[in-house]
């Protein structure tokens, strides 16, 4: 009887250890294949800069800016005021009317609640990144040196949510909306972002034809294309009325003689 209670003990024992194997086996799986899907989400270790160094045409040390022929070429395809673009541009880039903030950097606004809605989108844990990339959550408002490293920093987490997150140009269009402006794809539209402020000005044509918005600017409708452009929460920041400050000052008459040749937007 005592042999047999031995075997037992034994056959108990060895049905443990295979149990506990078993599990330890399934639970590296899991580990693993968590680990694997983290990792999908990731894109390549590029940057904006490789993105943009690869890019056609883009000029490393000067930046292409618009022209008036520029504006009025475009407003006279949209049958819209002159003054109706620029009014969009100073509002959404200052009075400055700059479109980039150095050679081959557009002007950019990284929106953190934006990035949050993409990464989440794509599955993207972003808690576990808020002490190896903190500068992706801290503000870089005043500095646009600053926003592309946090823009750089948050397509090391995921290139596709970093770049619809950001707010691009001196039209500042969402890079979610690119599709919208005609790009062929996202490092399309951040190529034609970062090539010349013409480009910026062509792919803001594109969207607002493609987003319905265009019969507001031609109406001079500021709220309903506030409304589309900037937004529902546009009246709180008076953003129409804001543009029709714009759109007034630069709708004044042009001075006669050589006082034109002055009246340029830059």
């Amino acid at each position: 009887m005592a042999r047999k209670g031995i075997v037992a003990l034994k056959n108990i024992f060895m049905f443990r250890r295979f149990a506990l194997l078993a599990i330890a086996v399934l639970f590296s799986s899991v580990i693993f294949s968590k680990t694997d899907q983290e990792t999908a989400h990731k894109a390549p270790a590029d940057t904006l800069s490789k993105v943009i160094a690869e890019c056609e045409n883009i000029p490393s040390d000067t930046i292409i800016t618009l022209t008036e022929a520029d504006f009025e070429e475009v407003a006279a395809r949209l049958g819209v005021d002159v003054a109706a673009i620029k009014a969009v541009v100073e509002i959404e880039a200052g009075k400055t009317h700059q479109g980039f903030a150095a050679p081959g950097q557009p002007l950019i606004n990284f929106d953190l609640s934006m990035f949050r809605r993409f990464a989440t989108r794509r599955g993207v844990n972003l808690s576990k990144y808020s002490k190896s990339h903190s500068i992706v959550f801290t503000s870089s408002k005043g500095s646009q040196a600053r926003a592309h490293r946090r823009l750089e920093a948050a397509k090391s987490i995921n290139h596709h949510a970093a770049v619809e997150g950001t707010f691009w140009g001196m039209f500042q269009i969402g890079g979610f909306n690119w599709k919208k402006c005609g790009a062929e794809s996202l490092d399309d539209f951040v190529c034609r972002m970062a090539r010349s402020e013409r480009d910026q000005l062509d792919m803001f044509a594109e969207f607002i034809t493609n987003a319905g918005l265009l019969k507001h600017l031609q109406n001079k409708n500021w709220a309903a294309f506030a409304r589309g452009y900037n937004g529902p929460s546009y009246a709180r920041r008076a953003y129409h009325t804001r543009m029709a400050s714009a759109y007034a000052k630069h709708n004044k008459p042009k001075a006669s003689g050589n006082a034109t040749a002055a009246a340029v937007t830059k």
